[in-house]
């Protein structure tokens, strides 16, 4: 649909340009509870990105796409109608509301008699230079530099490749019980991996950042840290060994080991699976889950993070949810309708990948609070056992709790030190269980600045995770080693 030139509202800002306003919003609501339903929304989203990959020294790679539409969510007790359209005329916004009011059959409810609108929010993302108005002679300088400064760092780095990309999304949410929400949402990534050669023999690794951030973000520490990263994972590949295999201690780094938090734990306190009876915490509520000194955070605050939200996708206010407290379970990650089968309030993780899906509770940027141990400490106490620094692609079983996780770089502990790095691991195990296990954790939170997005029922929505350093006390490591033998006279880890 065109853009109109029509002057913005206070109620409807951004959209009026589009021919929306309070009205039409009303108007479409009042179709959406036209066959009753406890709750109808409006989503509507329009979106710009942009990427770019260099290859070979040349831009081999680039994108640039606009999507706008809009998606009518109806509620009737538990089941929900949804029907999206890409066309922001009154007939066509009619049509998908009187689409999703057919999980309802009942009397006519009145739309929203009257308006709130929440405030319209910049201080966790977006008060910079929206990416739409930064062109592609200003973004091409940031793929080159890293180019020229990865090749140059080492002779042995044969092939380079950066992507970059870019986003700018304005959401609006209007809700049955009258209330708007505007915002607009940046967000930005680049990645740099690179392919080395010593003797024949070929290495790759990488490393990337993400964040909603505007052009700033990318400051020369950045950068700098980008190209120092992505070259010295993929050089360490070649001193590595094969890592002991069978159950051992095992302690993961601060940062990016917060994917097995987020995969084998996080979803779990998803409270549609809890709802539903399919997550092994759905019983848990108030019962003790890990040690005393063990807490686990949903935070949709933290600033500038890729899983920063200032409302959620059903227009609640993207929170801090403290999940576990003192080891105790205290909370799910809530959206309205779960909200409303516990008696409780939406924590502000309704989320959703686009205005053609309907929201259901989802991750933001899921961490576990600094703990009472230094990191030292913690690798000191393990006599054999290995360190995981970087994890890839895992596989979760959300009900039961059973994962894999591919560990990319890593160390062997041997006597309390870090000594050869190895590769290529496998980690196996159960989350509950693991989250039993975790039995020290240190006071060096990171949350890892990496483009990490989360799938699930066909959904991707970016989020962030980290954690301190932590020591699980036994876990499954697997690949191509031999069974770790305890040392003489040694019962295992201190």
């Amino acid at each position: 649909m065109t853009a109109t030139s029509a002057a913005p509202s206070h109620r409807v800002s951004y959209f009026q340009r589009f021919g929306l306003d309070e009205a039409l919003l009303r108007r479409v609501l009042s179709a959406a509870l036209s066959q009753g339903g406890d709750h109808a929304d409006v989503f509507v989203q329009h979106a710009s990105s942009t990427s770019l990959s260099l290859e070979d020294g040349e831009v081999n790679r680039a994108y640039a796409g606009v999507g706008v539409g809009a998606g009518v969510r109806v509620v009737h007790d538990d089941q929900t109608g949804y029907a999206y359209t890409e066309d922001l005329s009154e007939p066509a916004l009619l049509e998908a509301a009187r689409t999703a009011a057919t999980i309802a059959s009942g009397p006519a409810r009145p739309g929203p008699t009257a308006v709130r609108v929440a405030p319209l929010r910049t201080d966790l993302y977006g008060a910079g230079r929206p990416w739409n108005e930064v062109h592609t002679p200003e973004k091409l300088p940031l793929l080159e530099r890293l180019n020229a400064a990865a090749h140059a760092r080492d002779p042995r780095i044969q092939k380079v490749r950066v992507h970059f990309s870019d986003s700018d999304s304005h959401v609006l949410i209007a809700r049955s019980d009258g209330l708007f929400v505007e915002d607009h949402q940046p967000m930005t990534s680049l990645s740099l991996s690179c392919v080395a050669e010593v003797d024949g023999r070929r290495e790759s690794n990488g490393y990337n950042v993400a964040g909603r951030e505007d052009i700033g973000y990318y400051t020369p520490e950045r950068l700098e840290r980008v190209v120092h990263e992505a070259i010295a994972r993929t050089m360490i590949l070649f001193e590595a060994v094969e890592s002991p295999v069978g159950e051992m201690p095992v302690v993961l780094a601060a940062g990016s080991s917060g994917i097995l938090l987020h995969e084998a734990i996080g979803h779990g306190m998803e409270a549609d699976f809890n709802r539903k009876g399919t997550s092994i915490y759905a019983d848990r509520i108030g019962k003790s889950i890990a040690q005393p000194f063990v807490n686990i955070v949903d935070d949709g605050t933290v600033r500038g993070a890729r899983g920063a939200l200032h409302y959620d996708d059903e227009g609640n206010p993207a929170e801090r949810t403290l999940l576990v407290e003192g080891g105790v379970l205290a909370t799910y990650l809530h959206d309205t309708i779960s909200a409303r089968h516990y008696g409780v309030k939406p924590t502000g993780n309704g989320r959703r990948e686009s205005y053609a899906h309907a929201p259901m509770p989802r991750m933001r940027s899921t961490y576990m609070l600094p703990g009472p141990h230094d990191p030292q400490e913690i690798i000191a106490s393990v006599k054999r056992g290995i360190y995981c620094a970087n994890f890839a692609n895992g596989q979760v079983n959300i009900g039961a709790g059973d994962f894999t996780f591919y560990v990319k770089n890593g160390y062997l502990i041997e006597d309390g030190k870090l000594t050869r790095p190895i590769k290529d691991v496998n980690i196996i195990g159960n989350g509950p269980r693991v989250l039993e296990q975790v039995d020290m954790l240190g006071s060096d939170l990171v949350i890892d600045e990496g483009g990490w997005t989360c799938g699930k029922n066909g959904q991707g929505v970016a989020v962030s995770q980290g954690q301190p350093t932590c020591r699980v006390a036994s876990i499954t490591v697997g690949g191509r080693g031999a069974p770790l033998a305890p040392p003489s006279g040694a019962t295992g880890a201190r």
